[in-house]
């Protein structure tokens, strides 16, 4: 009787500790990551999403607001994100979650915000809305919850403008800007460099002498605390990661232009073995 529960006892702990190894395993090889539906951060995140994959792991990407993003990667709910907008679109995320984030730097440089109009348009300046009423008093904008939007926000307070800021997405407010330039009307659309609308149509940003939007930004790639320690092969491909406004653009007009996310990023995966390699070595 005794060796009979001296063996069921054994067997017990053999079965909890294959789950508990199993556990392990599966999250070892398991990536969340978070992101903003815009159109340089769904490139971003499936291309980062493909060379994981390609080295072996699961991935999950969700898509979900800006502040929700920062929340899941400080709480754990996600590994981390490529899509931090800093040091001014997206600084009040970092004074709130900032001290439960780890922050890995830049993927990419050189990014700016503003106001964006045509190129032929008869205003230059932000002053320049001050005494018209160009595009009938409308700023076509994105979520309610984007940085941009707040500093929006705060230049129509600013500059005293009396224009109404329209709430949307990323693909609405390009749909409102082709159908005004498709129909040479009067547009003025919160935009954000890199984006896919520059190299689709001739534009500019309304000049911004107060500075409101900042000038050149960066997109930082944040992580959970923990994550090197829980999966450090993960976390050195997200830490190396790093592009260029050009590479995201050709990802970007590909998905523009009706590609799929997924094959839009394997197309460019597949095309900068190179560039990939310097991510995964």
């Amino acid at each position: 009787m005794i060796k009979r529960s001296i063996v069921v006892f054994l067997l017990i702990a053999l079965s909890v500790f294959t789950m508990a190894c199993g556990t392990g395993s599966e999250d070892s090889t398991t990536v969340e990551l978070g992101y903003v539906a815009w159109d340089s951060e769904i490139a971003s995140t499936n291309v980062l999403k493909t060379v994981l994959e390609d080295e072996g792991f699961d991935v999950n990407i969700t898509d979900v607001s800006a502040s929700l993003m920062y929340q899941g990667v400080a709480q754990g709910d996600f590994d981390g994100m490529v899509a931090a907008w800093l040091p001014t679109t997206q600084a009040d995320y970092m004074v709130q979650y900032g001290d439960d984030l780890i922050d890995l730097g830049p993927n990419l440089t050189g990014t700016l915000i503003g106001l964006v109009v045509p190129a032929d348009a008869p205003v230059n300046s932000i002053e320049d809305l001050v005494e018209t009423n160009y595009a009938d008093g409308i700023i076509t904008g994105i979520e309610p919850g984007a940085g941009l939007m707040q500093a929006t926000l705060t230049v129509i307070d600013s500059y005293g403008l009396d224009y109404e800021l329209v709430e949307g997405s990323d693909a609405s407010m390009t749909a409102t800007l082709a159908d005004a330039i498709d129909n040479d009307e009067e547009v003025i659309v919160t935009g954000w460099t890199p984006h896919w609308k520059f190299a689709r149509w001739d534009l500019k940003y309304l000049e911004d002498p107060q500075g409101i939007f900042g000038g050149e930004e960066q997109i930082h790639t944040l992580v959970r605390e923990g994550f090197e320690a829980d999966n450090p092969e993960a976390f050195k491909i997200i830490s190396n990661f790093e592009w260029t406004p050009d590479d995201m653009a050709e990802v970007m007009v590909m998905i523009a232009d009706g590609t799929r996310a997924e094959d839009a990023a394997r197309a460019w995966v597949d095309a900068n073995p190179d560039k990939v390699a310097a991510w995964t070595e």
